[in-house]
């Protein structure tokens, strides 16, 4: 197949070169991007009196009949071409004619591919975004149902202090507000307009720039043509803001593991999202958990392979660029495809709240607040911290746990304590005496609920207005 660059060479490529050099097997999915794109540039050429109106009329209706047939199936993608833009551009040619040969007037696939991927992951962004605020409402839903269900926290991975199952929850509700400032800052600097760069220098033509950008929706333009095709900033902050989510739904899922095994027994897991073994019939393995936590790797992977892509490369624009999209595209579906699963595996999760309490009731995290009884009493707390570290030690001695070691064994250790003291030191009291801004409390944790459905409201309102 001759090429459309040949000129100076003949294009007679080796086969095996072709297959290496080219991109349509991963940049086809841009096809609607890359087909918007250009009936953007057929206006601005057009209204820059670069080619006629009627020119500009056929370019219109012969690259909408092309993204109509691609999306109805009619039209298949030739994998002979290099990449989607020649692809558009042969198919339009074909249609049309000569009049096609006008399309590519005053740009560069350099910058054509840039705005294609811009406007691609501008997309991917908006979608992502839309997932991991659903997901933050799924766990914000939770905590409102567990406000008051009492379970260990840990420090180390060792029982430490009680806290609701409704604040554990929120906990990861904030990782996940961050996450979408983090996407919504990205965003920003993902909707500028590279086209109009062309292949590094600009172009000799009279364009308009900024009406091209704003045709398709961008908020500005890169305002330095050599930066604007060779930037892939954008594309690595997407992938850093991407880990970092990976990161947040990896730490959850561990927890998740952990919760639903027989030691734990936390949460039973809905048989839609757990598989059994092959051999052991009692198993039912958090295998979907499993595979959220392992995937992160691969997404950390995409955005150190592109980092490592982009170090040495001198500007302008280099063919080791063309390495950017598949690991973008990777980490784009990978993170859909966890968020997707883990909505409606915690959506039908059940929480055992009952062997959440034993838990708490059979750690001994109340000891911190038996120690703060004493220093309300008048004690220095580091005498009451001894003193509180001994009554467990004698606990595990005998078997039994605070709350039932009987009055006259705690005055032998201080003459302070007396029958208020089991008020204190019961668990519920215990959670409901942090009333600390941002605690474990009732109130506590319905303050913040209350302020993660705001901010998850705004984000919406934010998306919708496409801002």
């Amino acid at each position: 197949m001759a090429k459309m660059w040949a000129g100076v060479t003949a294009g007679n490529t080796d086969p095996v070169a072709d297959d290496f050099n080219s991109s349509i097997r991963f940049d086809k999915r841009m096809f609607r991007q890359d087909i918007t794109g250009s009936m953007a540039h057929a206006a601005m050429l057009a209204a820059k009196g670069i080619i006629t109106p009627e020119d500009r009329d056929a370019l219109t209706e012969g690259l909408a009949g092309i993204l109509e047939d691609l999306e109805s199936g009619k039209l298949e993608v030739d994998p002979g071409c290099e990449d989607i833009h020649m692809f558009v551009e042969q198919v339009l040619t074909q249609r049309i004619g000569d009049t096609g040969k006008k399309l590519h007037t005053a740009r560069s696939r350099n910058d054509q591919v840039a705005l294609d991927l811009r406007m691609y992951l501008r997309s991917e962004c908006d979608e992502i975004a839309g997932l991991t605020a659903d997901f933050a409402e799924v766990l914000t839903d939770l905590a409102g149902q567990h406000k008051e269900s009492i379970m260990p926290g840990y420090t180390h991975l060792q029982r430490a202090q009680p806290v609701s199952f409704g604040h554990y929850m929120m906990a990861y509700a904030m990782m996940l507000l961050r996450d979408l400032d983090r996407l919504a800052d990205c965003r920003k600097r993902i909707n500028i307009s590279p086209i109009g760069c062309c292949a590094l220098a600009g172009t000799t033509y009279d364009t308009d720039r900024r009406m091209e950008a704003q045709l398709l929706g961008f908020e500005g333009i890169c305002l330095n043509s050599m930066d604007g095709v060779s930037d892939r900033d954008f594309a690595v902050e997407m992938l850093a803001a991407l880990s970092l989510l990976m990161m947040h739904l990896s730490r959850l899922s561990e927890e998740l593991i952990l919760w639903a095994s027989w030691e734990f027994r936390f949460i039973s897991l809905s048989d839609a999202y757990t598989t059994g073994s092959s051999i052991m019939p009692q198993k039912r393995n958090a295998d979907m958990a499993e595979l959220v936590r392992g995937k992160t790797g691969r997404v950390y992977g995409d955005l150190m392979g592109l980092l490592t892509v982009l170090k040495g490369l001198p500007l302008a624009y280099n063919k080791d660029m063309q390495e950017d999209k598949e690991g973008v595209f990777d980490a784009c579906d990978t993170v859909k495809m966890c968020l997707r699963v883990l909505i409606p595996m915690l959506q039908t999760m059940q929480v055992n709240t009952g062997n959440m309490l034993r838990a708490a009731q059979s750690g001994f995290i109340n000891a911190t607040d038996l120690a703060d009884y004493l220093v309300k009493k008048g004690m220095p707390f580091r005498s009451a911290y001894k003193i509180s570290g001994e009554l467990v030690a004698l606990c595990l001695q005998t078997g039994q746990v605070l709350e039932t070691l009987p009055l006259e064994t705690y005055r032998q250790f201080s003459g302070l304590f007396d029958e208020d003291l089991y008020q204190a030191i019961d668990l519920k009291t215990c959670m409901e005496k942090r009333l600390s801004e941002g605690g474990t409390s009732v109130a506590s944790v319905e303050q913040q609920i209350a302020w993660v459905r705001a901010q998850l409201k705004k984000t919406r309102g934010e998306q919708g207005s496409g801002t």
